[in-house]
């Protein structure tokens, strides 16, 4: 292995468990503040809808990629993340002060802030540091609303899905390239050289196979596992590591860096890869030895 790809093959595994520390730490003022994504966590339907949604977003990129409508697909991504941004910071507001004007006010001004940084100066560190808020983010407040079943069913279908739309649609490689132009935190970026510039070089085509000046990896194969991690802490009983996590939770953990591991492995290949088979896989099956595990204890 080239020594010069160690650094970050050893970052990724470090912000995959950045993003879901960071989920279950904000999983607390999430359930505090009362902000769900969905109103009955058990609804197995929810991953349904959860899809559903995710093809639509899709389908309406890929047709603003189509017609290389830049500026529109900057526009959409930048309220969207705007939006994210809104929900997080609102959710450590209102658990601190109540759902006040203020705490309302305060999280928009953080949220204006956070974008006008991104768009300002969107430097790899930058971008990855606002995706790992991201993330954990969006994984604590999709963990807490949906009960450990849904889950799973959710990780198994976008699990299928990626694989799909990787290896034979290949829209979601049109689909990377088409956004990661707009240098926001869609993907994680991590750089192979100490003077790598996300703003002066970007990462090149996706697609070619060729050497690239840093790797990518997507904001979903952070977040998804995150999920399962949240609601098995959020859902399931007994007892905690330290007070903060249980077993199942833990598991999921382990077992996601596991399947991270294994698709890194596959990722030096230098060719586009779906990330979420082996990492929702792993992060089933740590979760399932975890739970199996609380039965022992």
């Amino acid at each position: 292995m080239d020594t010069r790809n160690l650094a970050p093959l050893i970052a990724m595994p470090l912000l995959l468990l950045a993003v879901e520390i960071g989920a279950v730490l904000l999983s607390l003022p999430v359930q505090a503040s009362g902000i769900v994504a969905f109103e009955d966590p058990e609804d197995l339907a929810n991953p349904v809808w959860f899809i559903g949604i995710l093809l639509v977003f899709t389908a309406f990129l890929l047709l603003l990629i189509k017609y290389d409508m830049k500026r529109v697909i900057a526009a959409v991504i930048g309220i969207s993340i705007f939006l994210t941004f809104c929900y997080i910071f609102a959710a450590v507001t209102f658990a601190a002060m109540g759902e006040t004007d203020p705490a309302m006010v305060i999280a928009v001004i953080l949220a204006i802030l956070a974008i006008v940084l991104l768009y300002k100066y969107p430097e790899w560190y930058v971008i990855d540091g606002l995706g790992i808020l991201i993330g954990a983010g969006v994984a604590a407040i999709f963990g807490a609303s949906l009960e450990v079943l849904p889950v799973l069913i959710l990780l198994v279908l976008l699990a299928a899905y990626d694989a799909i739309s990787v290896y034979k649609t290949k829209h979601m490689i049109t689909l990377a390239e088409g956004v990661i132009d707009q240098k926001t935190p869609i993907l994680f970026v991590i750089p192979k050289r100490k003077d790598y510039s996300f703003i002066k070089e970007g990462v090149g085509k996706i697609s070619d196979g060729g050497e690239r000046a840093a790797f990518i990896i997507g904001m979903g194969d952070m977040i998804m596992p995150a999920i399962l991690v949240v609601s098995a802490n959020v859902f399931l009983k007994g007892s905690r590591l330290g007070g903060l996590i249980n077993l199942p939770a833990l598991g999921a953990i382990l077992g996601s860096v596991a399947g991270l591991v294994v698709l890194l492995y596959f990722v030096m290949s230098g060719k586009p890869q779906a990330g979420l088979p082996p990492i929702c896989g792993g992060t089933i099956i740590g979760f399932l030895i975890g739970w199996a595990a609380s039965g022992w204890v």
